[in-house]
């Protein structure tokens, strides 16, 4: 056992799939809520390639680099600030309220992005965006946890990111079915208004999370619902549980107020907090958001031209990305989250050097710039031809010279000698008539293949541990009174972090290259291991009344690798 409660197995997930059956009121809960991350995974798949006609249409983007970040990240500043005050509207108003207000801000975002006549208006709308999808990325999985029982709230909060990952597989197709048509980014940001519409409608009709009822008093209404959710011979054991839970922190709320100093000298509090926001915070700085939101152009940065091309293999990418979302709701509540963790950083490491080494030798092995190939044309970049010692220019030198220039790669051999030339339609146009491909971002390699290969492992691996164990983990380490509160403290880490990866990611590529940015975010997956075997506990199996208990106890969390047996075992 752990916590001394029956440990989960891989039952729990057999368990979860017959709820269809035996008890489909949970999964409807469930699903309904969990459209919150559809809606946080759709923004985040959707503004990679939509980026890419942005620039097309706004010139003032395509030149300037915080432009770019601003669009993807000013959504991600209303996330902090959706996410902060989302805690205090989830603790006040309930888990339902929180996600219909989400809903609502998201709606109005999605309009004014699609309908912004400039990147001005483009970047109001992106914030709107940003509060919803901030206030959505906490109630959602909080209410999942609160309305699940034991042995698979992990599964069911896994749930949440399965729909996170499926938000942004289906953004990328969308992405692709608006390629040709009028409008195009256009269609991409003003289709995400659906999924907010459909989760307003089914929210009204479900009920409030049956934990924030008792703690307001409202204990009739919470066990009727109760009563739905656990089999008959729980339901008694589970509400006597919650009884005690929230008497207990009643008692405690005469004597304190929650504040910050309250939140840090509670000891179950504060150990929390380590761990959940460790995790969030580790979760950014491996770089998942910058492989998420960056995706089409990392693709193009590996060598693959095509605005096409990058969309397609970048819905490879977030297949897989999906397709790791159900292993975990698998393997959550079976291997454990901790484990899980532990396993997902082993393959982000290993993915993230393959991801270096790619890089730095599609760097170091550049096609050369000709002097004979660029004079076939009368726009040569203004710095090749200035340059002192022009033969020694390659194809990255060119793109790194300045925002003005870009590389006519030779046909049909893009390796062999190339131009260096003036980056405008015009030039674009030519090249292209004359069957050669147009590189802006990065340059042709036969490294490639390589570096798509990293891409993809990271996204395999990172996506059933590391994608999903902070949002479960959050949902289920602090105590009811202060759950809102510290969902909230949390999830406002994880989008500072969030913030801070994705406005920096694109100037470090140019700053000190792509493959030293990702050796960076390797170093951090390495501390991140370490953080997660000391700082984290299991949480497997164990009744969010009894993962209190388990934090008192043990400020490390350093066993966790047990050995099963027939009887029972405590920490």
């Amino acid at each position: 056992m752990e916590g001394g409660v029956p440990e989960a197995d891989m039952s729990a997930f057999r368990e979860c799939l017959s709820l269809s059956w035996k008890n489909p009121y949970v999964l409807r809960l469930a699903f309904s809520a969990g459209i919150g991350g559809l809606l946080f995974g759709y923004d985040t798949g959707v503004i990679s390639g939509a980026l890419l006609y942005i620039r097309d249409d706004f010139k003032a983007v395509d030149r300037k680099t915080w432009l770019q970040e601003a669009i993807v990240s000013t959504a991600i500043a209303g996330a902090i600030i959706g996410a902060a005050v989302g805690g205090w509207i989830n603790d006040r108003f309930g888990r339902r309220v929180a996600i219909i207000i989400a809903d609502t801000l998201f709606l109005i975002g999605s309009v004014i992005m699609a309908a912004a006549p400039n990147p001005a208006i483009l970047l109001f709308g992106r914030v709107f965006v940003g509060f919803g999808v901030g206030m959505a990325s906490m109630a959602s999985p909080l209410y999942i946890s609160e309305a699940s029982p034991t042995r698979v709230r992990g599964a069911l909060v896994s749930l949440n990111s399965f729909l996170i990952t499926g938000g942004q597989f289906l953004s990328y197709l969308i992405n692709l079915a608006f390629t040709n048509a009028p409008g195009t980014w256009r269609w991409m940001l003003g289709v995400a208004a659906a999924p907010a519409i459909i989760q307003i409608v089914l929210m009204l009709s479900l009920p409030e999370s049956p934990r924030w009822l008792y703690r307001k008093g409202r204990e009739e209404e919470s066990k009727s619902i109760l009563k739905k959710i656990y089999a008959p011979e729980d339901v008694d054991a589970e509400i006597e549980a919650l009884k005690e839970s929230v008497e207990s922190e009643i008692e405690e709320s005469k004597t304190s107020k929650i504040s910050m100093m309250t939140l840090l000298k509670t000891t179950t509090v504060r150990r929390g907090l380590y761990a959940g926001m460790g995790l969030q915070f580790f979760q950014q700085f491996v770089g998942i958001n910058t492989v998420m939101y960056y995706s089409p152009t990392i693709v193009q940065l590996a060598g693959f031209a095509s605005n096409r091309t990058a969309l397609l293999l970048s819905l490879i990418t977030s297949g897989l990305n999906a397709f790791g979302s159900i292993l975990s709701i698998y393997f959550i509540d079976k291997t454990g989250r901790k484990k899980l963790a532990l396993i997902s950083l082993c393959g982000v490491v290993l993915s993230l050097a393959l991801l270096t080494v790619a890089f730095r030798e599609s760097e170091l092995h550049a096609p050369t710039v000709s002097a004979i190939e660029t004079s076939h044309y009368n726009n040569t970049c203004p710095d090749f031809r200035a340059a002192v010692n022009p033969g020694r220019w390659t194809c990255m030198t060119c793109l790194k010279a300045s925002p003005s220039c870009g590389f006519c790669a030779a046909s049909p051999n893009k390796l062999l000698p190339g131009a260096c030339l003036i980056s405008d339609d015009t030039t674009k146009d030519m090249c292209g008539n004359d069957h050669r491909a147009w590189y802006t971002r990065g340059c042709p390699s036969k490294f490639g293949w390589a570096a798509l290969v990293g891409l993809a492992l990271y996204i395999i691996t990172f996506s059933p541990g590391m994608g999903t164990v902070p949002w479960v983990i959050n949902s289920e380490i602090y105590p009811l009174r202060y759950r809102g509160v510290c969902g909230g403290i949390a999830s406002t880490t994880v989008w500072i972090s969030n913030l801070i990866v994705s406005q920096s990611f694109l100037s470090l590529t140019q700053t000190i290259g792509t493959a030293w940015t990702f050796m960076m975010f390797g170093i951090l997956a390495v501390v991140a291991i370490f953080f997660v075997i000391v700082f984290v506990p299991e949480t497997k199996g164990v009744p969010m009344e009894e993962v209190e208990k388990m934090l008192e106890q043990r400020s490390l969390q350093f066993k966790f690798w047990q050995k099963r047996d027939s009887g029972s075992e405590k920490h």
